[in-house]
């Protein structure tokens, strides 16, 4: 004789902390969405009207120049930021406002600014490959949209330190659900496809 049991091994009770300007979103192993699954979108911008975000872990094997072809060859990570505007291309940076145009998200983390200037500044080689993210497209919520999402449990919001960020890599999902804590070991042990089992 069985019993059914209702209880989600996955779900952890933890303190939530609200999304904002430069925290993350740690995807739940089972979000199934092919844009988000074992993501972590670092947040640029969170207001009543909206998010933007850029996923950090979706690394693309493109070289700078094959996105703007008049740039250096210059070595940077460049990532799927996300599913919206997929022809635009996005950055973050830790070189402040000598980038004009740009946007403070947190710390000295901050957001776009003039291609121009950064062009101008890879050719004098005043950039460093850790001091900047590339991203193909972004992540886009409505008003309330990524509220919801939370309070479903497809995401657990989180914050990094700018070493992590800059240079997380593809296994920054693993690494981030670990610095959660040992209430998230489960959310490791869950197959990247589970219909595999």
């Amino acid at each position: 004789m069985s019993t059914d049991l209702n209880f989600d091994f996955f779900k952890v009770n933890y303190e939530k902390i609200t999304p904002k300007e430069g925290r993350v979103l740690i995807a739940e192993p089972g979000l199934i969405d092919l844009n988000f699954k074992r993501s972590v979108v670092f947040l640029a911008e969170h207001n009543e009207n909206g998010t933007i975000g850029f996923v950090l872990n979706r690394i693309l094997n493109y070289n700078l120049t094959d996105l703007l072809p008049d740039f250096p060859d210059f070595k940077a990570q460049i990532s799927l930021g996300g599913p919206v505007s997929p022809q635009s291309i996005h950055f973050i940076h830790t070189l402040g406002d000598i980038i004009p145009e740009t946007t403070h998200v947190v710390d000295n983390i901050y957001w776009g600014g003039s291609f121009d200037t950064l062009k101008s500044l890879m050719i004098a080689k005043k950039i460093s490959s850790k001091q900047i993210l590339f991203f193909v497209g972004y992540s886009g919520w409505g008003k309330d949209q990524l509220e919801r999402e939370i309070t479903e449990g497809s995401w657990v919001v989180s914050s990094l330190n700018p070493i992590q960020i800059f240079g997380g890599g593809e296994d920054l999902w693993i690494s981030t659900v670990r610095q959660l804590g040992k209430n998230f070991k489960p959310w490791t042990l869950y197959p990247e496809d589970p219909s595999m089992n």
